[in-house]
């Protein structure tokens, strides 16, 4: 069996775990405090050309999203977040576990824009009995989205904006931010989310690394005491070096945006192989993650050899489905399906 179905399914890059290994009988510092932890921090800084950004490393994506947000919403305020936001389709109502709702905007393609939230925030606030209703205090986004597609450079500045002019701090999910930045159509750079967004994270989970994300906090109101926000939420890793050590890797000498490139050269060669047959798309995604239509038919006969999502239910007898390529994904598993896809 051929797995398309997830960007995680594979380890860690080979040099990663041969860092992990060398390293393995040094006695460090624990909590993040190590010469590997600081290192990390000091390439990613020079990447969001920000010597006083924040750099903070969790182990996954949910519970770097709950802390986040919980330790930026007041008790009667909620978060703003697109309908497809990973958020609130995918982490088990985590965010509302922590006593904040999720304020939804409708989305076709997985984003949400400026004059949405203005909307939004304007409508509360000039409503007659506004204490009545959850206070949008913040605002979440995803690059890629949950859907593949990615933020131009001009959406965020106008996102930002926004975010700015009525004090909700933009808070990026970048679980698969590499898929994003090494995409063709992006414009966007580190430095460019850094100077956008007051917090993102980094996400390696998904992109090379065993476990980890590693979050970067811009905007100075939010960094005072966030490591006890992380504490507290039982994301301090004692053993931080293992976070520490698999980031240093993948941003020493470029090998985050390398592996990173490689998914999407691959996605692209089946997103290729989807269109010389006629298919259509859920949505136009430049990522990792593509979204053909296809027949029952045609995805019992993909199914025997490969696994993949179904994602929605488009009419009577076709489904969109997801491919998702990683960082490890080889051309001969994407030559395999593209060969079976032209003989559908």
């Amino acid at each position: 069996m051929i797995r398309f179905e997830c960007d995680y399914g594979e380890g860690a890059h080979p040099q990663i775990l041969e860092r992990l290994q060398k390293t393995n009988f040094e006695q460090l510092p624990g909590y993040s405090t190590d010469k590997y932890c600081k290192s990390a921090a000091a390439h990613i800084k020079k990447l969001c050309d920000d010597d006083n950004a924040h750099v903070h490393f969790f182990t996954g994506g949910t519970i770097a999203n709950l802390t986040v947000i919980a330790s930026i919403l007041k008790p009667y305020e909620g978060v703003i977040s697109a309908s497809t936001g990973h958020i609130h389709v995918h982490e088990t109502g985590a965010v509302e576990a922590t006593g904040h709702k999720i304020l939804l905007l409708p989305t076709d393609d997985g984003k949400i824009r400026a004059a949405e939230v203005e909307e939004l925030y304007l409508n509360h606030i000039n409503d007659p009995e506004p204490e009545h209703i959850v206070f949008p205090g913040m605002v979440y986004i995803s690059h890629t989205t949950e859907i593949g597609t990615i933020y131009t450079k001009k959406e965020l500045e106008e996102l930002s904006a926004v975010c700015r002019k009525y004090n909700l701090p933009l808070f990026m999910d970048g679980a698969r931010l590499g898929y994003g930045l090494a995409s063709p159509d992006n414009d966007l750079e580190m430095a460019d989310i850094a100077q956008l967004c007051d917090v993102f994270y980094i996400g390696g989970t998904k992109i090379g690394a065993l476990f980890g994300e590693a979050l970067v906090i811009t905007n100075e109101a939010l960094k005072k005491n966030f490591r006890y926000y992380i504490k507290q939420r039982g994301a301090l890793l004692a053993k931080g070096r293992m976070l520490g050590i698999q980031f240093d890797v993948l941003f020493e000498n470029g090998l985050y945006m390398e592996i990173s490139k490689n998914a999407i050269d691959c996605a692209m060669l089946i997103k290729e192989a989807c269109e010389r047959k006629g298919f259509k798309f859920l949505c136009d995604s430049p990522t990792n993650l593509q979204f053909p239509i296809l027949s029952d038919e045609q995805i019992k006969t993909l199914r025997k050899k490969y696994a993949f999502h179904d994602w929605k239910k488009v009419d009577e007898n076709h489904s969109a489905v997801r491919f998702c390529t990683s960082w490890a994904t080889t051309k001969e598993q994407v030559d395999s399906l593209v060969k079976d896809i032209e003989g559908l």
